[in-house]
């Protein structure tokens, strides 16, 4: 199954997706930590927008290994529909199942202390500031995505909806 995270930066999608990694043992994809790398190989110009690069990258690795039977968890801001389109078609042309997840902070007060008190776990990433997150493009979600609130419920609580979630799918499915 190819598990589609999406959502604002700071907003929990990161924590909620390794957690979720670790619980159902899938792998783990986080465009953050491939665009650094990217940014890092000096193959572009500083300061130069990525563009699609990290996200057709995770497309491209998520492909090859749901080709292998693993479960995979892509983590990234996904904020406009023609980028959760591609993970779709990901999905769809391995022929497997995909499960998108909304991940919102609905308290503005709690999701700017995240982004302006978070640690960053990618070695040479900066990360938004609130303005920027203020400001991002952020398509509505089409289809029926799992929304998940992180404002007040911890994480452990949305964790097991998640795990609970999925596996109603697959219930369903068989």
């Amino acid at each position: 199954m190819f598990i589609i995270f999406g959502g604002l930066p700071g907003c929990g999608k990161t924590t909620l997706a390794q957690r979720l990694a670790v619980a159902i043992k899938a792998l783990y994809l986080r465009v953050d930590s491939i665009e650094q790398a990217i940014r890092c190989s000096g193959i572009l110009v500083p300061d130069r927008d990525m563009g699609p690069t990290g996200y057709m990258a995770i497309c491209r690795i998520a492909a090859d290994n749901l080709e292998l039977g693993h479960s995979v968890i892509a983590d990234s801001v996904n904020p406009i529909a023609v980028t959760r389109e591609a993970y779709r078609a990901v999905a769809k042309q391995v022929g497997v199942d995909f499960f998108e997840v909304e991940v919102v902070c609905s308290d503005k007060a709690v999701h700017r202390h995240r982004v302006e008190t978070r640690q960053c776990t990618v070695e040479g990433l900066t990360l938004p500031g609130w303005a920027q997150v203020e400001n991002l493009r952020y398509d509505t979600w089409d289809g029926s995505p799992l929304r998940l609130d992180t404002s007040c419920l911890p994480v452990e609580h949305n964790v097991a909806t998640l795990i609970a979630a999925i596996a109603n799918m697959n219930r369903a499915k068989a």
